[in-house]
């Protein structure tokens, strides 16, 4: 049997790392052909896609980062009761990165990016210290690492001294039956659904925005995601938090989508807006650059002018990029990437 340990999972708060476990959950609910059990923590009982789960009770309510951080030392101090609950695993998967508790079967870890090792500056020393120790620890005891993409197994490889043969590139999928073109008529805004974390770069972003709106005074720039305080730049409409359907339908009916993050690991939002016929002007790092092989339009997201270039591309020749996006999208699918990690298990087995 595969357990799937998802301990430290709070809904809502461990970014797009959430969304991507959910569904390759729902994939091997609906394709998978090993027997799976799912175990979870207190605050998140219904996290299991689908599969056969177990609440373990044991773990404790964690929802702040103190709370977390708590519950993990517990976990980790004393493992008893929650081995004792995931003994009949034969494999055990981490989707979320840290190997909680450690157990004698083999084990999968997903890691999905390295971002504090390659940019320590935008994160505290004590995160920094938290990461090492759980992040890089649970990478180097795994029996294999599972990476969103080529960029984070090379950083792994290189940063981690993660041996590349333990290493598997596993692409994140796309649910196309949610994300999906509806033949909506677009409209004069651009769209951003990331956080205002310091790596995804708004502040480059409304200095370029700035510069089309002097030029195209109806644009209007939509922020989504939880966390943006204060006022925004004029044209700047901050839904902040929405719900998955409203996400679908701005990308439905967005010009454009603007994606200027400095890192990703992945980059989800980018291939979420090309499956539903989203014209993507994105930054031109390595994972982007990766997941869009060409069907997106880049920029340098050091360069506000780039951006807006970029952007401006984009708008003039929205139903090319529109479809290039959508033929890209078409090969990540959930359902290939659980086949996927199903050879994994497999080969542990």
């Amino acid at each position: 049997m595969i357990g799937i340990a998802l301990l430290t999972l709070v809904p809502g708060e461990v970014g797009g790392s959430e969304a991507a476990t959910l569904g390759l959950l729902e994939a091997l609910a609906r394709t998978g052909t090993l027997p799976y059990r799912v175990y979870l923590p207190p605050v998140a009982p219904d996290a299991h896609g689908g599969l056969p789960h177990d609440v373990l009770g044991a773990y404790g309510t964690a929802r702040t980062f103190p709370e977390r951080l708590a519950a993990m030392t517990r976990a980790a101090a004393r493992p008893g009761p929650l081995r004792q609950r995931m003994a009949s695993a034969d494999v055990v998967h981490y989707p979320l990165t840290i190997r909680l508790p450690r157990v004698a079967a083999p084990s999968v870890v997903t890691l999905h990016d390295v971002q504090h090792v390659d940019l320590p500056q935008f994160f505290s020393a004590a995160t920094r210290a938290f990461r090492r120790v759980a992040y890089h620890g649970s990478a180097r005891g795994a029996a294999v690492v599972v990476t969103p993409s080529a960029f984070v197994r090379d950083r792994a490889t290189e940063l981690l001294s993660l041996p590349a043969e333990r290493i598997r590139v596993i692409p994140h999928g796309i649910d196309h039956t949610r994300f999906s073109p509806a033949g909506e008529e677009r409209q004069p805004f651009l769209l951003y659904p990331a956080r205002p974390w310091p790596h995804k770069n708004h502040a480059r972003l409304f200095d370029a925005f700035a510069r089309l709106r002097a030029e195209r005074p109806e644009l209007r720039l939509v922020l989504t995601g939880g966390g943006h305080g204060g006022s925004a730049p004029d044209g700047v409409d901050v839904r902040g938090l929405v719900a998955l359907d409203e996400l679908v339908s701005l990308y439905r009916r967005a010009a454009a989508l603007v994606f200027p993050s400095v890192y990703e690991g992945f980059g989800q939002p980018v291939l979420e807006a090309m499956a539903c016929g989203c014209p993507v002007a994105c930054s031109d790092i390595p994972a982007l650059a990766e997941v869009t092989g060409g069907a997106a339009r880049t920029f340098d997201p050091e360069d506000p002018e780039s951006i807006a270039a970029a952007v401006r591309d984009v708008l003039s020749d929205g139903a090319r990029y529109g479809a290039l996006g959508i033929e890209r999208a078409a090969s990540f699918t959930w359902e290939r990437a659980a086949a996927r990690y199903e050879d994994v298990y497999r080969e542990l087995l």
